[in-house]
């Protein structure tokens, strides 16, 4: 990099002074030296740094570029490796950046002493606990003979500190006394409590919210003015306000009363976002065609927090049309109401699906129940009335079935369901768990008499900071009931995006003898698929996954394609756009049978509804 600097003369004593930068080629890293590492190889501890030398990813992390203050990261990140596995003596004593004569090549070396590896010969507690000791003790997350870990300790004193929080005692002391014994290499703790006053929360004031009413964010608070402070209903307030997806920022502070000693505020800050959106879109998806999308949606509507929706999704294979509106507090404790209407045409001519049209036209009202924190009970009731209408040469089942039902049948539909979700993020989820019941039965007021039972369950969790094994099951079971059949328009069918990929999309199961997919009365999925970012994306709406899928579906009767599960392994793309969930996938099947439809690239692009 080269400066020069002009100087012009101006009139009344004055100077125009001008500088002309020229920044030349960047300089890139050329070597790496550590010195003084004996416990661990140098390539284990060079490959935490994100500074490093060229490679094939350089040009778009730019990690071979120097930066004083990401070598700084880098060497935080090296001695907590070390003080978390037992180096309690560790540290860096140096650290050299040169550059060579051209200005192109730069070189890092530091030096390092790595100390002596140490165990915990003793833990103990002292001070005013305010809790049981026996509780304290269980909080401590390192033991007698444990190798040293300084992140274990910080998690000891932050769990004690939030215990105590839980009880109103916002300013509690935890320190963590060490005592070396240098010749065994050996250190003790003492965890010296001090819980300080008991605080109670005076106001909870809110700002920022221009559009959205105060009983909105105030209703979503578990921390409530006038009770003690309590460090989780705070954050869980939090939580439940970022939750509404009203805002794109909330801040939650908790400043100390001028003049007092035992009260707090709460202080929110919120920054809204716009909650209303109008779409317009296509999607194509390779089983059902070309895809256009229309909708009129808002979450917020007028501050109140109620949510009203209208979709309208065209495809060759679906159609649907909907109005939906759901009160969140339709009752103070949180019992939710909705109500929705519906019309959907199928036309599954060009699938594997048996070949019938059908035309429904429905509505309902629905409430959910919550029991928990993150746990709630829904149930319904809905009105349907479905027009089928049989397509050329049909399978002779559906002719019998309309012969004897007729073309036009009405369901009172009940449901029931219940639901538990503890993820730490509905976007980008890391850990946590989803489970979900669901059970739907035609009551017996009109001809048909069925039932369908549905359960899933989902478990995330964190491998690394970068990983995350995701496990997915799910069961299904319907039937008829009152000596009528289970209608063939709602069996269970699997195969394709969302059950087993690499296999044709709802074509695994029982086949008629004009190969036309039954679907059945019985339906199996299971998943395991480890998540990842995308190399050099920071945004986290997008990941890559390695997957193993294995599902099926059963029906009456010895037909083709009845014959157990069926595995795929693959790779998948998933970006969470603005627009709705982009998927691409790649799966080999790794047990097809002769009757089997494969289609080992799948995705869909756009919202399904």
């Amino acid at each position: 990099m080269s400066v020069k600097t002009t100087v012009t003369e101006l009139e009344r004593n004055r100077v125009g002074i001008v500088f002309n930068v020229v920044e030349g080629d960047v300089s890139k890293i050329k070597q790496i030296n550590l010195v003084g590492n004996r416990a661990y190889e140098e390539d284990e501890l060079l490959d935490m740094m994100k500074l490093s030398t060229p490679d094939w990813m350089s040009w778009f992390s730019k990690s071979d570029q120097y930066s004083k203050q990401k070598l700084s990261a880098d060497m935080e990140v090296m001695r907590s490796f070390y003080m978390d596995s037992g180096y309690l003596e560790f540290n860096i004593d140096s650290t050299q950046v040169s550059i060579t004569p051209d200005k192109e090549d730069i070189y890092i070396t530091i030096n390092i002493t790595e100390g002596e590896k140490y165990t915990v010969s003793k833990v103990g507690v002292s001070g005013n606990t305010l809790i049981a000791k026996e509780e304290v003790e269980k909080l401590i997350q390192i033991k007698a003979g444990d190798t040293f870990s300084r992140q274990a300790l910080t998690e000891t004193s932050k769990k004690i500190g939030e215990r105590l929080g839980q009880e109103g005692y916002a300013f509690a002391n935890v320190n963590a006394i060490p005592e070396l014994d240098k010749e065994k290499h050996q250190v003790a703790f003492n965890f010296v409590i001090d819980p300080g006053q008991r605080v109670y929360i005076r106001h909870i004031n809110i700002a920022g919210n221009d559009k959205t009413r105060d009983e909105v964010i105030r209703r979503e608070f578990r921390q409530v003015e006038g009770a003690w402070f309590d460090v989780e209903k705070i954050k869980k307030s939090k939580q439940r306000v970022d939750r509404l997806d009203f805002f794109s920022e909330v801040d939650v502070e908790t400043p100390p009363v001028q003049g007092t000693a035992d009260q707090m505020d709460v202080n929110v800050s919120v920054e809204e976002k716009s909650t209303g959106n109008v779409s317009v879109g296509a999607g194509f998806s390779n089983s059902e065609g070309i895809t256009l999308t229309a909708g009129v949606t808002q979450a917020n509507l007028f501050g109140s927090g109620n949510h009203v929706s209208t979709q309208i999704n065209t495809s060759k294979v679906n159609q649907v049309y909907s109005l939906s509106y759901t009160n969140p507090y339709f009752t103070d404790d949180g019992v939710s109401r909705g109500f929705d209407v519906y019309r959907r045409n199928t036309d599954s001519t060009d699938t594997a699906v048996s070949q019938y049209s059908s035309k429904t036209l429905g509505g309902g009202v629905r409430f959910g129940v919550p029991i928990g924190e993150d746990e709630s009970i829904s149930y319904g009731l809905a009105f349907e009335s479905t027009q089928l209408g049989l397509l050329t040469d049909p399978p002779v089942r559906l002719i019998e079935y309309v012969n004897t039902f007729g073309a036009s049948n009405r369901n009172l539909l009940g449901t029931i369901g219940w639901g538990r979700d503890s993820r730490d993020s509905a976007i980008y989820t890391t850990q946590g768990t989803v489970q979900r019941a669901f059970a739907e039965i035609a009551l017996p007021v009109f001809d048909m008499r069925y039932y369908k039972l549905n359960y899933q369950h989902q478990w995330f969790h964190p491998v690394n900071s970068d990983f995350t094994l995701l496990l997915n099951g799910e069961a299904g079971v319907a039937g008829g009931y009152g000596g009528k059949p289970m209608p063939f328009f709602k069996n269970f069918y699997a195969g394709g995006t969302g059950s087993v990929r690499g296999y044709d999309s709802n074509s695994l199961g029982p086949r008629d003898f004009d190969d036309q997919a039954l679907g059945g009365t019985k339906r199996v999925v299971g998943n395991a698929e480890l998540l990842m970012p995308v190399p050099g994306v920071k945004e986290k709406s997008v990941r890559l996954s390695g997957f193993f899928d294995a599902g099926a579906v059963y029906g009456s009767g010895d037909l083709p394609g009845s014959a157990g599960l069926r595995y795929s392994a693959g790779a998948a793309f998933t970006w969470i756009s603005p627009v709705g969930p982009i998927k691409f996938s790649y799966a080999v099947p790794l047990n097809k049978q002769p009757v089997d439809k494969l289609q080992r690239f799948q995705f869909n692009l756009g919202s399904m509804f």
